[in-house]
Parts: C-alpha cells; sequence; structure tokens
C-alpha cells in the first residue's frame, strides 16, 4: 500500500514519494523535543531505572536510588518524572519505542528485507524476551486495567504488524484474527506465570510458541 499526493509545478502535476508504511501505523509517541544535555540525562535516568527493575523489580526502585545510580541529581529526577510511577511507565514507553523502531525500521530478520515468515518468527522471538525482561512492570499495567492493552498504541502497533506479516505469509487466512490470537499468548499474567512460577527460560517459551505455531513441528514418533 502506499499513499501518493500531486506536487504543484510549472512543468504539471508529479506524484510524490510513496509514504513507507511504517508511517502509516500506530506507534507510540516520542519524548518531547529537549536539549542534548537533558536528553542525555533523560536517557541515563531510565537505563539506571531498568537497571534496577531488572536486577530487584519495579518494587525496589526508589527515586533516591535511581538518581545514585544514574550519577543524575535527585532533584533533576524528580523533576523530570515527578514520581516513581511517573517513572515506571516512562520506562514502558521507552522500551517499547525501542521495539517498535526495530520491527518497522531495523535490520532483518525483524526489520524489513527478510520474508514475511521469517520475520513473524524473528518479531514473536524478540516479544518474548520483551515481555519476560519487562514482565514486573507489564503485569502492574495489566492489573491496574487489564482491557486497556487492546486499546494502546503498543498492541495496535503489533497488531497491524502482525496482520501485515500473515497476509504476506498466508495471503488467505483471516490476518487480522489470527494477529489477535498469536498476540494472546503473550498476556503479562501468563508470561509472569510460566517465567517466574513454571521457571521457564526465555529459549523454552521461545520454542513453545514456534510447536504452537507449528513453525518447528515436533519430532513424532513411529
Amino acid at each position: 500500500m502506499s499513499a501518493t499526493k500531486p506536487q504543484a509545478g510549472s512543468g504539471g502535476a508529479k506524484a510524490a514519494a510513496p509514504t513507507p508504511l511504517l508511517n502509516l501505523l500506530p506507534t507510540v509517541g516520542g519524548p518531547a523535543p529537549e536539549r542534548a544535555d537533558a536528553a542525555r540525562n533523560r536517557r541515563k535516568i531510565l537505563d539506571a531505572a531498568a537497571r534496577i527493575v531488572a536486577e530487584q523489580g519495579p518494587e525496589a526502585v526508589t527515586m533516591n536510588q535511581v538518581a545514585h545510580a544514574s550519577g543524575i541529581g535527585v532533584g533533576t529526577v524528580y523533576r523530570r518524572f515527578g514520581d516513581v510511577s511517573q517513572l515506571l511507565w516512562a520506562l514502558l514507553d521507552d522500551r517499547e519505542r525501542q521495539f517498535q523502531e526495530a520491527y518497522l525500521g531495523g535490520p532483518p530478520p525483524l526489520g524489513p528485507g527478510a520474508p514475511a515468515a521469517q520475520r513473524l518468527d524473528a518479531f514473536l522471538d524478540a516479544l518474548v524476551d520483551r515481555v519476560v525482561e519487562q514482565r514486573e512492570i507489564l503485569l502492574a499495567a495489566q492489573t491496574a486495567a487489564p482491557s486497556a492493552r487492546y486499546t494502546s498504541g503498543a498492541y495496535l502497533a503489533m497488531h497491524t504488524h502482525l496482520a501485515l506479516l500473515v497476509s504476506q505469509a498466508h495471503p488467505t487466512a483471516n490476518a487480522p484474527l489470527l494477529a489477535h490470537l498469536l498476540l494472546a499468548p503473550f498476556s503479562p499474567s501468563l508470561m509472569h506465570h510460566l517465567s517466574r512460577e513454571q521457571h521457564l527460560s526465555a529459549d523454552e517459551l521461545k520454542a513453545g510458541i514456534r510447536q504452537l505455531l507449528s513453525l518447528d513441528s515436533p519430532a513424532t514418533s513411529t
């Protein structure tokens, strides 16, 4: 699909270049423009918060601890993010934006340039990594508003992307429905249960998703 519009000129109308498909997809909004030093401080704060969440969980995050880990003054941390809740939501938004950039415009096979089936496989692998890495924050968001997941910009972008890949790999399939069903196993509560309570690794989860989708069929006994 592409969008074109006429361009005025003395020699007559000329078609503009097609609009890239990724520009037509819903995406998470980027941060407001800021000075270079402010952007560096934001990056340091978010990276420090991400390390604390990964090592100790979101309940361990405090503004003082993030300030110490990032080397940024605690007053600056408060001015930028207000409180711990806002900081954690900013972290979730930041990681989602990075994920979108990777699957919409990054290198193949996750990004453009590989066959649709390979991109689908790479996307699901990357989604496992993302959900496992951020399961605590995602679970907190799901608990606070269970149905909000399906109307969020992040979910709509993933659904649109998956529907496109499914339609390319399987032209006769009901791509919008299958895209929803492909995303269903990535519910934060299920991923939390499997990874934390069932002690399944990311690699085991990826293998299970592949078997479920018949991407790697399990061997049959004779």
